[in-house]
């Protein structure tokens, strides 16, 4: 039985991206009495056994030319052996995909674009495709060479908005700088449950939940977060609030707004698990839009400003509510 052939560029998925190559090494004989699985665990380190393993078992590996399907086949040294990869998701992460990105501005330094909600920003668990990465690598293959693409901060898969992605690493570098010193201005609309102060500073450090590790909470040690609001207008049970941010810790809005008892409507995960106003017209996710974004130009080095209206949908929710009201 012939070791089945890796698939071509042609046989591909659509992205184009094929398998690696074939790897073919000799058994050393003080590896002789080993079993398979083992003793190629400790000549192609760089895989895990449990990877190995599943290559053995899907006819992937083959011992003088014939596969051989039993993880515990014992080897006697010498013996020539041939294994044909599959990527891990994790290695087809970075694969260009054809997705509509709605570019507000771009030049040779950056770019700039409007996220809509549902989007997910970088690859990971659960998301090894279909994200703002694979599309940016399609819209400008040159992003490969930049570390994630360009990408310097994130917005959450069901947030909507502005986010600036880097074209060339001088850009990016001076991006993260600007993130860490926190010059770069990020404006939110939101909608929240209940009537908050009309103008509020929230200074809570947040980190990991301690019990839900899945969420992230004000917690005494966490990391220091910063979030200015002010009430821009009040309705019957919320309120359309527009928070800046000072500091940008994972779902720091979300975590804060929640912190002082006025979650965002339709958040899933730091809201109440039953919101009739989410359900009245069909909201099903948390009410928040980055609508403006300003940073210094790295090129230029001249302050720059853009603003987007409000997603579609967040539109028709604050109609719905103000006709409530």
């Amino acid at each position: 039985m012939n070791i089945p052939t890796p698939p071509t560029k042609e046989t591909a998925d659509y992205s184009g991206r094929a398998d690696p190559p074939s790897v073919q090494i000799e058994i050393p004989f003080d590896l002789a009495g080993l079993r398979f699985d083992a003793a190629l665990a400790k000549m192609l380190p760089e895989h895990s056994r449990s990877r190995l393993q599943d290559w053995i078992r899907d006819g992937r590996v083959s011992v003088g030319g014939q596969v051989v399907l039993d993880t515990k086949y014992k080897l006697i040294g010498g013996e020539q052996v041939t294994v044909a990869p599959v990527a891990s998701n994790a290695e087809l992460a970075d694969v260009p995909e054809a997705i509509p990105l709605d570019i507000i501005f771009e030049d040779e330094h950056l770019i700039v674009i409007n996220k809509p909600a549902g989007l997910v920003v970088h690859p990971g668990s659960g998301n090894w495709s279909g994200t703002l990465l694979n599309a940016l690598l399609a819209h400008d293959e040159s992003l490969a060479g930049l570390p994630r693409a360009g990408i310097v901060h994130r917005l959450d898969k069901e947030t909507s908005g502005l986010m600036v992605v880097a074209r060339t690493l001088t850009a990016q570098t001076d991006l993260v700088r600007q993130l860490q010193e926190h010059t770069v201005k990020r404006h939110y609309a939101a909608l929240v449950l209940g009537k908050p102060n009309q103008v509020g500073f929230i200074d809570a450090p947040i980190g990991r939940h301690p019990n839900q590790r899945v969420k992230m909470a004000v917690v005494e040690n966490g990391k220091p977060a910063r979030t200015h609001f002010k009430v821009i207008e009040h309705f019957a049970r919320c309120s359309q609030v527009e928070c800046v941010l000072e500091t940008g810790r994972t779902h720091q809005i979300r975590v804060h707004m929640a912190h002082i008892g006025h979650a965002l409507v339709g958040d899933p995960v730091y809201g109440p698990k039953r919101q009739a106003i989410k359900a009245a017209v069909g909201f099903d996710r948390q009410a928040l839009h980055a609508f403006r974004l300003g940073l210094t130009h790295p090129d230029s080095h001249q302050p720059v400003q853009w603003e987007v209206p409000l997603a579609e949908d967040l539109r028709a929710l604050i109609a719905a509510v103000r006709t409530e009201s």
